[in-house]
Order: C-alpha cells, then structure tokens, then sequence
C-alpha cells in the first residue's frame, strides 16, 4: 500500500506519520483509495498532498460523510422552523381564542327586539352604522367599592348614540342624559313580566328592561335604528386607559372629592385608570356639580383616549394593540352581530382612518325640564333637527360652548346659517381638541 494514503476520509495524511502507522490501514481503505483513481491517489502512485501536487485545488477525499452531516443539520433546521411556526400560529391562534372568549353575547336583548321588531324604525342609509354604547352602573363584584349598591338591578351611568357615516370619515357621538325625560315603553323585566309604559327618567328604561328597553326607548325618541349595542363596565374603561398608559388632563383647580375616590392637584398631569374613573365620574367637587358638567367632562376625556390611540400607533401597532383589545374585550357585552373579535375588528379597522377632528362629541339639545328643575327634557326644534341629521347620515358641526355662544349673538338659529346649504352646529368637542388648551 502506497505510503501517501490518507488516514481517513476527508484527512490529509500527516507527514510525520511513520509508515507503520500507515500501513495500519484497513484493507476497506485500500479498496476505497484504489477505486478513487484520479480522485484519490494520482496514477503514479503518490497522493495529492506529495510534492507534485502542491499548488493543485483540494478535493474532498470522502463528501459522504460531510454530506450526511450537511443533510443532518438541514433537517434539524426544517425541524426548528416548522416548530417555530407552529408555536407561532398556535400562540397567536391562543391569543385570538382568548380575546375571542372575553366578550359576552347578550342574546335575551337580541330576543326581546325581535318581539318588537315591527315597531321599530328602519335604517335609512346602507353602510352607515348606529351603535349605541351604554356603561353599567352596577355597583356588584369588583365595581362595589364606588357606591351603593342597587341590589339585584342595574342602572345605566352612561349612554352614547355613536353614529358611523357610511362612507367612514367621520364619528358623531351623541350623549343622552341620564336624567332626561322620556317615554319608555312597557317592557319586560328579568323575570319576564311586563313594566307599565311612562314618561320618567331615560336610565330608568335600563333598570327595568335592560338593554332592550333602553334602545327602544332611544328608537322612540329620535327615529334611529339602533343597529349594535355595547354595554361597558366601570372596570374595562379603567383597564383600557391603562393600556394606553394614561391620559393627560390640565385642571384650573385642584381636587378633592372621597366619593369619587380622587383626589388630584391643579395643572397638566396624566391620569391612570382609576385616576381618570373617578375624574368622568365626579359631580360635587368639579365644575357646577351638574350631570350636564359631568357629560361634557366624559366626552373630552373619551376624544382624548381616541387621539392617545390613535396619534400613538396603537390601533396599527399589533403589541401595543394587544393590551388594550384585552381590557376592551373583558368589559364588553354586546349584541350577536359584534361578539366575536372578528366583528369588533372590523368595527375598529372601518374607524382608524377616520381623522381626529371629525370624531365629534355632543349631548342631545336639552334645558331644565319644566316640572322639576334636577331632570332635564328635549329642546325642541333643535333635537328632532338633530335626530334628522343623524338618521339620514348628513354632517353635523361641533364646536366649544364658547364659541357658539358667540355664533348665537350673530345669529338667533344656532343651528342654521344664511349659507344655501347651512351644517347644523352644535355645543361640543372633537378628539384632536387638547385638553390642556382650552
């Protein structure tokens, strides 16, 4: 055997390797090297690595076991990527699932609409959309802590007619005071019996008949279909500004008010979660103390949420969105249509690009209602005007209270002009207003 034979496949031989050494070779080298010929050992008998074959590109001497091993590391490498991409989808499908199980489906409203369904108004517009958001003032489990509780019933704190255009560029966000006058319909309680048709304060529909007598009491008093309904408690709206990590506010004055567990100093300061539950929430110690101050307060601090959202990326940023979907979807309960976060989705998806400013705030036109000056009523014209406007999905105006209070000394019609074509205004906010600057 020549005395140039390498070691072992793919091994140069060492050159101070004696020839015992080598001639240890097995005879299954031997018969590798001699079939390699011209790929091996060279025809004159001496190898590759022998003076003559200096300067002469290397070739492997044995690329099957280099092979088995590139082929070996290329499956662990399919095998890590698939893995990886089945955690992937099965984390994100987890987390799809989990956001998906949050939300709470009210199927007795559902059923107790369609018992009425003849009586109800007709939408008017195709595309555009009216949901109407109401906050639970159930004081029970983690909500007890601010107020007394109401016992087995519910009230409404807050309710919202949210007006989608059909065409997406703008939000009109109507609020209905909770002390407003109104005709609510006989309804049906919890336990199925029927309430007696009165005129008493709007939030009281809530108490008797939930959900369903509250929407159809707002169908009654303004024309519009009701198309989706959502229903927050205190606790979501808390997690939700969290999830943002805050709002800011400025305060003229300090405050201090034990039953709204806040207390807070004067100047710009961001507010937490339960910081800015008690700032929407207050009525004694901010402002006139009024349900009308108080309403006007929550539809700043709401435009200041969305322009937070909005001007931070949160709705196009899947990590920051995350968070706030999470306590969103926890505090809702919602009708059929909008119980799953595919709906909810594309709910939101059909507002991100709607601009700022034109996510307006308004309350429905209202003054002291004649027989009791702690309730409020209609202000007529002007509220069927409004109504009209919301139903047929043509523009609204807002601008701040000071301001129109000019306009009127202008004009005597606050919600017309001399224009040809005059966009009804009316006292409120929209989303881009700066809390700060006003």
């Amino acid at each position: 055997m020549d005395a140039d034979v390498t070691e072992s496949a793919g091994t140069p031989a060492d050159p101070d390797r004696s020839a015992a050494d080598q001639d240890g070779h097995s005879d299954e080298s031997q018969d590798r090297d001699e079939s390699q010929g011209e790929g091996g050992s060279r025809g004159d008998g001496s190898s590759q690595d022998g003076p003559e074959g200096e300067g002469r590109p290397e070739e492997p001497l044995d690329p099957d076991v280099p092979a088995e091993r590139r082929h070996r590391w290329l499956r662990w490498a399919a095998l890590a990527t698939s893995l990886f991409v089945l955690v992937a989808a099965g984390g994100g499908w987890w987390l799809y699932r989990k956001l998906d199980s949050n939300i709470r489906t009210d199927t007795s409203a559902a059923a107790e609409l369609r018992v009425y369904e003849k009586e109800r108004p007709v939408s008017v517009v195709h595309d555009a959309e009216n949901i109407l958001l109401i906050g639970s003032d159930s004081r029970t489990g983690d909500n007890r802590k601010y107020g007394r509780s109401y016992g087995s019933s519910q009230r409404s704190d807050t309710t919202i007619l949210l007006h989608l255009a059909a065409d997406r560029k703008s939000a009109t966000a109507m609020s209905i005071p909770r002390d407003l006058m109104a005709e609510i319909p006989s309804c049906h309680q919890a336990d199925g019996k029927p309430t007696r048709k009165q005129f008493a304060q709007f939030n009281w529909a809530f108490q008797f008949g939930g959900t369903a007598c509250t929407i159809r009491t707002v169908e009654r008093m303004t024309g519009i279909r009701i198309d989706h309904h959502m229903v927050v408690d205190f606790n979501g709206f808390k997690d939700m500004v969290d999830a943002v990590h805050g709002v800011e506010i400025c305060l003229k004055e300090p405050i201090d008010d034990s039953d709204a567990h806040l207390k807070l100093r004067a100047g710009r300061q961001k507010l937490d979660g339960e910081e800015a539950l008690g700032y929407v929430r207050a009525r004694k110690s901010i402002g006139n103390g009024s349900d009308t101050d108080r309403m006007e307060r929550q539809q700043r601090f709401l435009g200041a949420l969305v322009n937070k959202m909005q001007s931070n990326g949160v709705l196009l940023n899947p990590t920051r969105l995350y968070p706030v979907l999470d306590a969103a979807t926890k505090s809702l309960t919602t009708d059929p249509g909008l119980d799953s976060l595919k709906d909810l989705y594309e709910l939101v998806r059909g507002m991100r690009n709607v601009p700022t400013k034109k996510v307006q705030f308004l309350t429905v036109p209202r003054q002291p209602y004649a027989a009791d000056p702690n309730r409020d009523e209609l202000v007529q014209p002007e509220a069927n005007k409004l109504f009209k406007r919301l139903r047929e999905d043509t523009p609204v105006a807002v601008v701040p209270a000071d301001d129109l209070k000019h306009k009127k000394g202008k004009n005597s019609d606050s919600a017309d002009s001399m224009s040809p074509t005059p966009t009804p205004t009316y006292s409120g906010s929209n989303a881009a207003t700066d809390l700060c600057k006003q």
